[in-house]
Formats: C-alpha cells, sequence, structure tokens
C-alpha cells in the first residue's frame, strides 16, 4: 500500500460511456487486470491491476452528455478544507465533499481557467499503489490558456511552486512541493491547439516501447491522435481509446518527465 504526500496526485480513473469494451481495451493495451467492486452502491466501479498493484480505476459516465475521459485526483488529508481553499481561490465545486463508502472522501472541482480535476481523501484505499513503471501512472499534465493564473491558483490551493523552463518556443512549467517534481504545465499556445479544445489535465502512462503501443492501441480500436515523437524525457505518443478518451504514454529515459 502506498500513501504519498497530500498535494501529490494519487489517482487517476476513467469515466467511460462503455466500461465493459474500456476495459477489454487496457486490460490488452497495458496487461492490467480489472477487479469489478462488489458492492451494488459501486455501480460497477472497476479497478485496474498490475501485477498486484492497484494503478487506476473506471466507473461509467453520470449523464449521457458527459464525454469519456480521464480524471486527475490529487491527494488531500481533507478533502472539505480543500474545497473551501479552491471556492475561494476562484475554482467551482462541481461535486462536494462525499465519502465513497469506506474508501475514502473525495469532491471534483474545476480549476480557475475551467479545468477538471478532483481530489482523494484516502481512507481503506490510498490510491495508486505503482508509479513510474510500465502500466502505471507517471506524470500529470495541466492544459490550460490561463498558465499565470493557475501558477496563483495551484500554490493557493495545494502550495505548489511553480519553475519554468523554455522548450522550443514554449515555456513548460513544473510544479513542485518543496524539491518534490509533483505535475507539469503546458501553456495552450499555437494553431495546434482548436479553439474549442477546453483546458483540461492528461494522464500519462509509462510504457517499455511507445510505438508498439501504439500500435496496439489502434489495432485494438483506438486512435493516435499525436504519432510517437521523442522529448528529453523519453518517447511520447497521444492516443484515445475506442470511446475517445484522450491519454499520453511514454517510455521513459528517467523516473519521471
Amino acid at each position: 500500500m502506498t500513501t504519498v504526500a497530500p498535494g501529490t496526485p494519487n489517482w487517476v480513473d476513467l469515466g467511460t460511456s462503455d466500461l465493459e469494451d474500456a476495459t477489454r481495451f487496457y486490460t490488452a493495451l497495458f496487461g492490467w487486470t480489472a477487479y469489478v467492486s462488489p458492492q451494488p452502491e459501486a455501480g460497477g466501479y472497476t479497478l485496474f491491476r498490475k501485477g498486484d498493484k492497484t494503478v487506476a480505476g473506471a466507473g461509467p459516465l453520470f449523464t449521457e452528455a458527459q464525454p469519456s475521459a480521464w480524471s486527475t485526483y490529487i491527494a488531500t488529508d481533507d478533502a472539505d478544507a480543500a474545497a473551501r481553499r479552491i471556492a475561494a481561490a476562484g475554482g467551482q465545486v462541481l461535486v462536494a465533499p462525499f465519502d465513497v463508502m469506506d474508501q475514502g472522501r473525495m469532491a471534483a472541482f474545476l480549476d480557475q481557467a475551467g479545468a477538471p480535476f478532483s481530489v482523494w481523501q484516502p481512507m481503506a484505499m490510498p490510491g495508486a499503489d505503482l508509479f513510474t513503471e510500465p502500466g502505471s501512472l507517471s506524470w500529470n499534465e495541466l492544459t490550460t490558456r490561463d498558465p499565470d493564473g493557475s501558477k496563483a491558483f495551484y500554490r493557493t490551493v495545494f502550495g505548489w511552486e511553480a519553475e519554468d523552463e523554455t522548450v522550443g518556443a514554449i515555456i513548460y512549467t513544473t510544479f513542485k512541493l518543496g524539491d518534490r517534481r509533483v505535475a507539469g504545465m503546458l501553456p495552450m499556445v499555437g494553431d495546434e491547439w482548436p479553439a474549442d479544445l477546453p483546458p483540461h489535465w492528461m494522464v500519462y502512462f509509462a510504457v517499455e516501447d511507445t510505438d508498439a503501443t501504439a500500435a496496439r492501441a489502434t489495432e485494438l480500436g483506438g486512435a493516435v491522435p499525436v504519432p510517437p515523437e521523442d522529448l528529453p524525457q523519453g518517447r511520447f505518443a497521444v492516443l484515445t481509446d475506442p470511446q475517445g478518451a484522450v491519454f499520453t504514454v511514454i517510455a521513459l529515459k528517467r523516473t519521471r518527465p
């Protein structure tokens, strides 16, 4: 069982329009094993494991209007206090804090620019047990049109400090909690960002071979909107599952992008 420090991304899950097919896709793509929660009130919520380690979750959408998407959860020791900070900092509370049986306490939000994210206050379920290894979460990255506002927002809410570096024509931001790198931020600048694309948190999963994973995703009914290419941190590609949920895979050159 792994428990990460408050203010650190500790869980990701998929909301999907077709849980059965999404389970087929991700178990085949990443070698995950699916365990469906037996409690009726869990609504079929599924835990994905890599070996004996829990790495991610998935569940049905709440409404038909929702798009299939991956969600980033940030660890907190007090979900209610986090909700108050988020509202005071200009965010929006979408789902007020509530207990998920005996597993933990969660809430869902929009940040000041409209990017959705959640918090997780661990109880019986601490979050993911494995990070940065192939088939597990390796990075969480905010993509936004308001980088300055986001720096202020996440500093206020989670105590993150922003560290900027120039990468090509853009300024990439690494969020740090103390001396630990916990997340990244990419500004939505340039013609490659459609005007109607909302701000969002991207999830990265580590893989052994990005090219092979992208090819396999296509075989399984997914797509590759951004083909494999190299970064200083490793080789990455942006994929979509058959229901349209977007995620990134990366073969890391070092422990964390």
